[in-house]
Parts: structure tokens; C-alpha cells; sequence
């Protein structure tokens, strides 16, 4: 799962999916699966709507939203393993008192959580008016951030990124941008980033890749491939198999 969480509303994370007027279509956050309005959906002897289908899709092809949130290691989510599993017990209607002795800590404990996290969600949904209302104005394109990958290890001031200066750094380190070649992988940390944000864009998601085609890949963009390869792991933009054999887009 890969959530651009610029794009989607709080409503959209929650349900795990949004309606595409355009299309006519209820698209999967999860999977980018469509059902469009119009078409009946078989699931078991059964026969839906495309509005019911979409959450059948969600709840039995994904296990629900709550399940994919909670479980998604996002460098957004503070929550941590403890607050997680009391969040767990709480969705699935459990009283304070059986919370309390599934976990070996106080009914008190428990209550003095769940008010913790009801404070933080008034704390969010604050912050999160304010920023709708401060941008509702649009940024002109070209001061617009550029999003950062989901897989980045440490998010900083590198990644303050717009995309008027992406485009200025993409001119001044690639010879081509099509077919992609690298002139020069810069030791500057904002112009490595974009390098790199570019580089992964030819392979796919979801796909797993042998470390043989990732060289073959990366041989056509620069000669210094094992440079690239290795920067594209550092960064998060990459993960692999232990062995090294298979390599895959975080």
C-alpha cells in the first residue's frame, strides 16, 4: 500500500476509497482497483452495485481500512506498538476492563489512553482546519513541494523540494530525460533526492525485480550503477530480500 496522503481526505483514508465523478467510477486506495457505477458485481452467489462492491473489496480483499492503517509502518504515524494494541481492542468493541486484562495493565490505564487519544484527535482536526482554510488559496505550481516517497528514512530539509527547482536540478544532472541518462550524480543532498525520485519512476510497484535487472537498469542510466543501487536502498526508495537476489519499489 502506498497512500499519497497530499491527495486524499481524512474521509478517503477512512473509507479506502473515493468516487471519480469524471469516470463515474469508486477507486481503491489500496490496489487502484475501479468499479464503475453501472456494473453489478458478483461476490459469493451474490450481486452488487458498484457503491456496495467497493466496500465488499475493501473489508474482504484488504481486511478494512482500520487494519491497513494501523499496521502501516508510515513515517507520519507516532502511534506506538503499545498504543496500537489498545487501539486494536477498542475497534473491536472490547469494555476497559477486558482491555485491561488482555494487556496485564490497569482499567485506569486503559481510560487514561483512550482520553489521550481523543485529546490528540481534537488537536488534529484543529490543525488540519486551519491548514485547509490557510490553503485554500491554491500555491502556484511552481512553489508547489514536490511529495516525499513513502520510504524516506529520515525526512529533513532536504526534502523541502519545489517543483520549480526539481525541474532546474532534473535539467542540470541528466543529459536525457528520455531515455533517462545521468550526467552527474551530485553529493548535494537536495539534488541526489530528485535524482533518485526520478531514477525510480522506470521500474514498477509491486513488482519484484533480481538484482541482474536492476544493474540492466541502471547500467543504461550510469556507468557508476552500483552507486545508484546502493543510494536507492539508502534512501528508502528501494527495499531487498536478504540475500540480495530480489529487489522491489518501497
Amino acid at each position: 500500500m502506498d497512500l499519497n496522503f497530499d491527495d486524499q481526505s481524512v474521509e478517503d483514508l477512512t473509507h479506502g476509497y473515493y468516487y471519480h465523478a469524471d469516470t463515474k467510477t469508486y477507486h481503491c486506495l489500496l490496489c487502484n482497483k475501479d468499479y464503475e457505477t453501472g456494473e453489478i458485481f458478483r461476490y459469493g452467489d451474490r450481486y452488487f452495485d458498484a457503491s456496495k462492491a467497493i466496500i465488499l473489496h475493501i473489508e474482504r480483499e484488504h481486511g478494512g481500512m482500520f487494519r491497513q492503517l494501523i499496521s502501516k509502518d508510515s513515517k507520519y504515524s507516532s502511534i506506538t506498538d503499545k498504543q496500537k494494541e489498545i487501539l486494536e481492542l477498542i475497534q473491536l468493541g472490547l469494555t476497559d476492563r477486558d482491555i485491561a486484562a488482555k494487556l496485564g495493565i490497569s482499567p485506569s490505564t486503559v481510560r487514561h489512553q483512550k482520553f489521550s487519544f481523543r485529546e490528540k484527535a481534537k488537536q488534529a482536526k484543529l490543525y488540519l482546519a486551519i491548514y485547509e482554510l490557510a490553503f485554500a488559496t491554491p500555491v502556484s505550481e511552481k512553489d508547489s513541494l514536490v511529495p516525499i516517497h513513502e520510504g524516506a528514512k529520515m525526512v529533513d530539509d532536504r526534502y523541502i523540494i519545489t517543483k520549480e527547482e526539481r525541474e532546474k536540478i532534473l535539467n542540470t544532472v541528466f543529459s536525457s530525460l528520455s531515455p533517462l541518462k545521468l550526467k552527474v550524480f551530485s553529493a548535494k543532498e537536495k539534488k541526489k533526492i530528485v535524482t533518485l525520485q526520478k531514477i525510480i519512476e522506470q521500474f514498477e510497484r509491486d513488482k519484484i525485480y533480481p538484482e541482474k535487472q536492476i544493474n540492466e537498469v541502471l547500467k543504461d542510466i550510469y556507468e557508476d550503477y552500483p552507486t545508484l543501487r546502493r543510494y536507492l536502498i539508502e534512501y528508502g526508495f528501494m527495499e531487498r530480500s536478504k540475500d540480495c537476489h530480489d529487489y522491489w519499489v518501497k
